[in-house]
């Protein structure tokens, strides 16, 4: 989805049959990795999360009773190598082991309008990357509520780009369209012109987001991945999003919103040519 939508933020996934067992706890040296393994009363095979968020033993992931079906990224350079930092997201969500989540996403902002102001916490993300879209544009449209922050290599400074782990939550509901992810959207009123003509062109028939994100997922191993009601929930998530912005633009006027990215700054080589022409 990330890579359709030409923002690239994610690193190279695919889906794999993972055996749990001889894979990951026969092979592991990690004592805490090894300590969250169990064997279910059904005889699989059972590990589960320790995090700072939701993670019991009752949100396990089971094999069955070895063999689990995944998806797997590819690993970061280690810390050491390539230092990185972590940027929280300002419409982040509080969770409790009660089972409730915080039903008051953005609500401070919404008075303030503070997180879409420059000198906020967002601003490195709203003036230096995609984040101006990134949040309304992906984690809408998966239906992923748990995007808690977001990271970047430190060695390239304020050029850097945004990094988005953790995707595990998308693709949930399908029948569910979590209208409150769209606050960062709502609020900062802000999108990239090459972004809004992109989610645009995937809402046009003949380049629907569903169908494009169904041949794209042929390719994976574990094809189809997505079932049909979620490929559908695509599209009309993707409707939600240009209606947000429609709302934005009529109250502020296009210029104010659509930020014009699309002109190209001249090349050194394409300089050289013109003077020596």
């Amino acid at each position: 989805l990330c890579r359709i939508l030409d923002f690239r933020r994610v690193p190279p996934t695919v889906g794999r049959l993972i055996n749990v067992t001889k894979e990951i706890l026969e092979v592991t040296k990690n004592e805490v990795l090894q300590s969250v393994f169990f064997v279910s009363p059904a005889s699989n095979v059972c590990f589960f999360a320790k995090c700072p968020y939701m993670c019991k033993t009752e949100y396990a992931v089971c094999g069955n009773p070895h063999l689990l079906e995944g998806s797997l990224s590819a690993f970061l350079p280690s810390l050491n190598l390539a230092p990185r930092i972590s940027i929280p997201n300002p419409w982040i969500r509080s969770y409790s082991f009660d089972g409730k989540e915080d039903s008051t996403l953005g609500t401070p902002s919404m008075a303030t309008n503070t997180p879409c102001r420059p000198e906020s916490k967002l601003g490195i993300i709203l003036e230096n990357s995609q984040q101006g879209e990134l949040c309304p544009s992906v984690c809408p449209l998966p239906g992923n509520m748990d995007r808690h922050h977001y990271e970047m290599f430190t060695k390239f400074g304020d050029d850097g780009f945004l990094l988005h782990l953790d995707n595990a939550r998308g693709f949930g509901r399908h029948s569910h369209d979590e209208i409150s992810i769209l606050a960062p959207l709502s609020q900062c009123c802000i999108i990239k012109r090459t972004t809004l003509l992109r989610l645009q062109l995937l809402a046009e028939p003949e380049y629907r987001l569903s169908d494009v994100m169904r041949e794209s997922l042929l390719q994976d191993p574990l094809a189809p991945v997505l079932t049909e009601p979620h490929l559908l929930a695509l599209d009309r998530r993707l409707q939600l999003i240009l209606d947000t912005v429609g709302s934005c633009i009529d109250t502020f006027g296009e210029a104010t919103v659509v930020a014009n990215d699309t002109a190209q700054p001249r090349s050194p080589a394409a300089h050289r040519a013109k003077l020596d022409s």
